[in-house]
């Protein structure tokens, strides 16, 4: 690359001055020969960070976003034929309404073992005000604390289990701009065991659980 060469402003100025051999300057030659003087002496810095248009996806009204994530695929739905209903969270009551936003899922994932990281997020009233509150089947430890892109999240651990089946949630949970904000890393799948000859699955729970952490810093909180 070359070097960039700073060119004095009065240099600039002077070769406006005598451009056009006796003609006098005008004020417009003045003003660009200052901006480019300017330009050359402080060039703009990139655009980086949240600046940068490098969101796979956001949504302006409710103020999330996620940044490009490598080994996952962004999907618009939370309904998944190796998982449970596509709820706007895990556990949630069958008469709260919500709104099921994005999932990242973990490439490789099949009915044997599978990750997805899951946003959704509800407005009604209810929701909101039991938004920090752990449903049943909430493991034994107290809730803490757990800060994503700065913003406070409660977050607690679930899950279930039934014949073959299981499923282990990291919940996070926010409220915001009287919303309620569920964010869940879900790891589910079915014991290899059952299967005859023993299934081999995609990845282990424990790599699952790194990876999901990995996607969570994805999650860009805009207003």
């Amino acid at each position: 690359m070359k070097p960039i060469v700073r060119i004095p402003l009065f240099a600039i100025l002077a070769a406006a001055l005598f451009a056009g051999c006796e003609r006098a300057p005008e004020q417009e030659d003045v003003e660009a020969a200052t901006r480019n003087a300017a330009e050359i002496a402080d060039p703009a810095p990139p655009v980086t960070g949240r600046e940068a248009p490098q969101f796979q996806f956001s949504d302006d009204e409710i103020g999330l976003a996620l940044a490009p994530t490598a080994g996952f695929t962004l999907k618009r739905d939370l309904t998944r034929d190796y998982l449970s209903a596509g709820a706007w969270k895990t556990f949630a009551e069958p008469d709260m309404r919500g709104e099921p936003l994005v999932a990242l899922v973990l490439d490789g994932s099949d009915k044997i073992t599978a990750a997805e990281l899951r946003i959704g997020t509800s407005t009604d009233s209810h929701a909101v005000v039991t938004c920090l509150d752990p449903p049943e089947g909430a493991t034994t430890e107290a809730p803490d604390e757990v800060r994503i892109d700065g913003q406070p999240f409660t977050h607690f651990r679930v899950g279930d289990a039934a014949m073959s089946h299981y499923q282990s949630v990291d919940a996070y949970r926010h409220v915001r701009n009287e919303r309620c904000i569920a964010i869940d890393l879900l790891v589910a799948g079915t014991r290899p065991e059952v299967y005859d000859p023993p299934a081999t699955p995609p990845f282990d729970e424990a790599t699952a659980r790194a990876r999901l952490q990995e996607a969570l810093g994805a999650v860009r909180i805009t207003r």
